[in-house]
């Protein structure tokens, strides 16, 4: 099958990929000519176990393509994918004007029948939105063509995202009663179908919904145990063994359910956010929705207050930890941005080691931190030593050799990656989230 896929960040240059892997002709098209020009030469442009592997494979069987033209993608394409960005406004609705110039843009240039899938997070009416657009713009030209509005929303993990679209736990495919929109998305996912990966169809209303609801789920189960390392840190308690006692009961599961600094990144703030948004223009309350983005907040600003308040003036700070999770360069919403300027801001000296997402720290990070190339480094004379991401790396660090490298004794723990006896056997004063 041909197909287009507008966009290539995060969801859309995986999923042309993943779509070439499966042995689809795919165009990738995006506005962006360095990113292309880069995409041309097998270069992701974001950091991705397998990814670029799978580009530079497909790139040579010729399987897929990129291009900045989307009139060059449209000939003979069966489906176009939508997969362009919807940030969160400044009400934190979704900004959905780039969805909207894609969906003017392909009801514009085809030339023949074919099937719109919106991939990118679009609340609940986006897809009725746009077949009003396609409608309007095919009777303007005076052309009859066919091109059904579908949703197709995705699940991917950022550090898992080509697994989950190669092994997926579910498709979710949201179509209002057209047959042969239908029939085409079957057979798009016929190799992912033939060993039993479900697709689940549902109403188009009903699929906007599953994305942000799945993800306002987990981040709430984040927040309920960020919740609770409150309680524990004020009773005695320790939130890592209430959480496993919870976890072990096969109605709740131990996945999602771990203190720390709070959740970041691309989808789990934005889709929050987008619930809240809604919730307000429906008049329907969310009032769990509204207390996971609270409480989110509160427990990255409260760990922070605890940690400038126990260093001492002027101090060298370690970090360990960039991106808002290991296994991702991703600096969305990531608590580095904001705890680095805070502690600048204080007066102190931050040495910053992450594995992968550096460069993109520096970018937006463009002064007063010293960037190191190794986690020992970082620590080296460091007053006191923070944990922001749970790299594999540093969870298997010999605390023993850091307290050596460090001139202070103080850990903070952002991610609960270590044993409170671990480290104060290596000489160091542990603080962690949730443990007295």
């Amino acid at each position: 099958m041909n197909i287009a896929v507008i966009g290539t960040g995060y969801v859309g240059l995986v999923s042309a990929v993943c779509f070439a892997e499966l042995g689809h002709t795919v165009f990738g098209v995006d506005i962006d000519e360095e990113k292309v020009k880069k995409l041309r030469q097998g270069i992701s442009p974001i950091y991705e176990p397998e990814l670029e592997d799978l580009l530079k494979r497909n790139i040579d069987a010729g399987r897929i393509s990129f291009t900045t033209d989307l009139t060059e993608s449209l000939p003979n394409v069966e489906v176009v994918f939508s997969a362009v960005a919807t940030p969160p406004n400044e009400d934190f609705s979704a900004d959905l004007k780039a969805v909207f110039v894609v969906t003017e843009s392909v009801a514009q240039h085809a030339d023949h029948d074919l099937v719109f899938v919106n991939k990118s997070t679009v609340p609940v009416g986006t897809g009725e939105k746009c077949e009003e657009i396609i409608a309007k713009t095919l009777k303007d030209r005076g052309v009859d063509f066919k091109i059904p509005v579908v949703s197709n929303p995705e699940f991917l993990r950022e550090g898992h995202a080509v697994h989950d679209t190669m092994q997926p736990d579910r498709i979710v495919v949201g179509i209002n009663g057209d047959d042969w929109a239908k029939k085409t998305l079957e057979e798009l996912y016929v190799p992912l179908t033939r060993v039993s990966k479900p697709i689940v169809w549902m109403s188009r209303e009903s699929s906007e919904i599953v994305k942000y609801a799945s993800n306002a789920f987990l981040a709430n189960k984040i927040s309920f145990a960020n919740m609770l390392s409150e309680l524990c840190e004020a009773t005695g308690g320790n939130v890592r063994d209430v959480t496993k006692g919870m976890g072990m009961d096969d109605r709740i599961g131990p996945r999602f359910l771990h203190s720390g600094i709070g959740y970041g990144g691309s989808c789990f703030p934005k889709d929050v956010k987008a619930l809240i948004a809604l919730s307000r223009e429906t008049g329907i309350d969310l009032p769990l929705v509204q207390a996971t983005h609270d409480i989110n907040n509160h427990q990255r600003q409260r760990y922070f207050k605890k940690l400038l308040d126990a260093l001492p003036s002027n101090a060298t700070v370690g970090i360990w930890g960039l991106s808002f999770k290991p296994r991702t360069d991703d600096m969305r919403e990531a608590p580095s941005l904001d705890l680095i300027p805070m502690l600048l801001k204080a007066g102190h000296t931050i040495k910053a080691h992450d594995p992968i997402a550096m460069e993109n720290a520096q970018s937006i990070i463009t002064e007063g931190v010293e960037w190191k190339d190794s986690a020992i480094a970082a620590a080296e004379n460091a007053d006191a030593l923070i944990v922001l991401t749970e790299w594999d790396e540093f969870r298997g660090a010999d605390l023993k050799k850091v307290k050596l490298a460090m001139k202070g004794r103080d850990l903070f723990d952002g991610r609960n990656i270590y044993e409170p006896s671990e480290a104060q056997e290596a000489g160091l004063i542990y603080h962690g989230i949730g443990i007295a």
